[in-house]
């Protein structure tokens, strides 16, 4: 189990991401070695996130492709993820619970691995892919509600062999984050609140982040043609 370390177990509202971001840059700051050091953000949300922790500690930036898989008639609540690299997570639990089927799990799978494969196009056409073998790694998102999307994210850091794998988020239900930390090798969370329905309950601002703002990230990290 790897160390967990909530920084406030009360609600804490953030106005946007980017000050989520440079909350958990400051969490961070500790770490001095940026070349050993890269952060990857989850699309969409958590790459504004990832370029703000990027930015205060001096590491490089990647994005990781997973996709939250939907329920049926609620797509917002996660009955599971898949990565690029194909692993699967479900919550068989809650997947019981709600009878999904399995030609349902099928079906949202490849819908899923479509999108993940149009937007491998989109963004690896401004950045190559960065190897995480030997690094150190931070995970990062704008929330962590049910962890599905994490699980997955973690699964597809692991395989490729980082040095550590440090999972940065400002806000996630208890519940999850203490099952992810035992995932990783040490978890930084700023705020599990008590009552938690959404993550954009905790921001005042948490418009929907658009590919055009992602690839303008990426721009300036750029490799291809460099």
């Amino acid at each position: 189990m790897g160390t967990l370390n909530i920084i406030n177990r009360e609600t804490l509202i953030f106005s946007d991401r980017i000050q989520a971001g440079r909350m958990l840059a400051d969490s961070l700051s500790r770490l001095n070695n940026p070349q050993d050091m890269l952060v990857l953000g989850i699309p969409r949300g958590g790459v504004v996130l990832a370029h703000q922790i990027a930015r205060g500690t001096g590491g490089s930036l990647d994005v990781v492709l997973t996709r939250k898989l939907g329920a049926p008639y609620n797509p917002e609540l996660a009955i599971g993820a898949i990565s690029e690299n194909g692993n699967l997570y479900l919550n068989d639990e809650l997947i019981s619970t709600l009878r999904v089927n399995s030609e349902y799990i099928k079906q949202i799978r490849q819908e899923q691995l479509a999108e993940i494969a149009a937007r491998h196009k989109l963004y690896r056409n401004v950045l190559d892919k960065v190897s995480l073998e030997g690094k150190t790694v931070i995970l990062t998102d704008d929330g962590i509600a049910t962890g599905a999307t994490m699980q997955a994210s973690i699964w597809a850091a692991k395989a490729e062999k980082p040095k550590k794998i440090i999972l940065a988020v400002p806000v996630a239900s208890l519940e999850s984050v203490r099952k992810l930390a035992l995932e990783v090798d040490e978890t930084i969370c700023l705020s599990t609140p008590p009552v938690f329905y959404a993550i954009g309950q905790f921001y005042r601002e948490f418009d929907q982040v658009s590919d055009k703002q992602v690839l303008e990230i990426l721009g300036k990290y750029k490799t291809k043609g460099s």
